[in-house]
């Protein structure tokens, strides 16, 4: 029980961190095109999760060919895939929405762990991933009499973290956070701005002068800290309940969205936080549904 709650709390600290993410991220743009943006600050995350092996002395663990195997699909699904697809919707949507509509890989990390590899989940937990997807619903509501591709792309990245997230679990068993995040981040930058100029975005170093404090800060914070405290979290307790736990983020976005981008929380976007409310508390085990009247023998 302690291992868990410990697990809960490294997920809330990185929840906390993270619900930051969208905003510092529309702030980069202003410098930077969106996929250069995602490429330098994974590169600068990197730089952080380097650090920390060698101070840990951890560098040999890149000797393990089968945590190799991991980190390139992780890179794959997460690196590449998943923040592609948020970074490209966050040029067409408000930080709310996308912190909001992320919240929809509860229900796609349900359909992979429970459904394709059969991992039990209680009753409340079945509820708890439909109230999510509830939550998800209404706020796509005003969009629904023509498609946004921005709230479409972030739909699109939840579809791609649950199989990262499985071999990043797979991965933390035979090698430390700081070593899974730098392989997964110095592999995927290449890659990045491979991606970057066949988009046809290109890194101006001029204008990168203008956008690096918010580049830094999804570097080394947001890439760097608030990934550990994930790691460490989803190595203690499911992925489905740390997504849970995870989706109080959007209520603090949209407060931070409000402060700095003078963007005020819709009626929808506030609607929605309710069901997501009680389902983390369904998820989590903060509520229960059904009690077990069975007398001990």
């Amino acid at each position: 029980m302690k291992n868990e709650r410990t697990g809960e709390l490294f997920i809330f600290s990185g929840a906390a961190l993270w619900s930051l993410f969208p905003v510092i991220t529309i702030l980069s743009y202003k410098g930077v095109p969106s996929i250069i943006s995602l490429a330098l600050s994974t590169f600068l995350a990197s730089i952080f999760f380097l650090a920390i092996v060698l101070y840990k002395k951890k560098l040999y663990e890149l000797k393990n060919l089968l945590l190799w195997k991991y980190a390139i699909g992780i890179v794959f699904f997460i690196g590449i895939l998943f923040y592609t697809f948020f970074y490209l919707g966050l040029t067409k949507t408000t930080p709310g929405n996308a912190s909001i509509i992320s919240l929809f890989e509860i229900f796609t990390s349900y359909l992979f762990f429970n459904l394709i590899r059969k991992e039990h989940f209680s009753f409340e937990s079945k509820i708890g991933s439909f109230l999510m997807i509830i939550g998800a619903v209404i706020v796509l509501v005003p969009n629904f009499s023509s498609v946004n591709f921005g709230d479409f792309f972030i739909i699109i990245a939840t579809f791609c973290a649950p199989l990262g997230n499985f071999l990043q679990q797979k991965a933390k068993l035979i090698s430390s956070t700081e070593t899974i995040l730098f392989l997964r981040s110095i592999i995927a930058t290449p890659f990045l701005l491979l991606l970057a100029y066949v988009f046809g975005q290109h890194l101006q170093f001029f204008q990168i002068q203008e956008s690096f404090l918010f580049l830094a800060l999804n570097g080394f914070i947001l890439f760097g800290l608030s990934k550990i405290f994930w790691l460490e979290g989803i190595s203690r307790i499911s992925v489905t309940k740390a997504n849970a736990i995870s989706s109080l983020s959007p209520l603090l976005t949209l407060f931070v969205a409000w402060l700095v981008l003078h963007q005020i929380p819709t009626i929808w976007q506030i609607t929605s936080l309710i069901p997501f409310f009680f389902g983390v508390l369904l998820l989590t085990n903060n509520l229960k549904l059904k009690y077990n009247y069975a007398q001990p023998n």
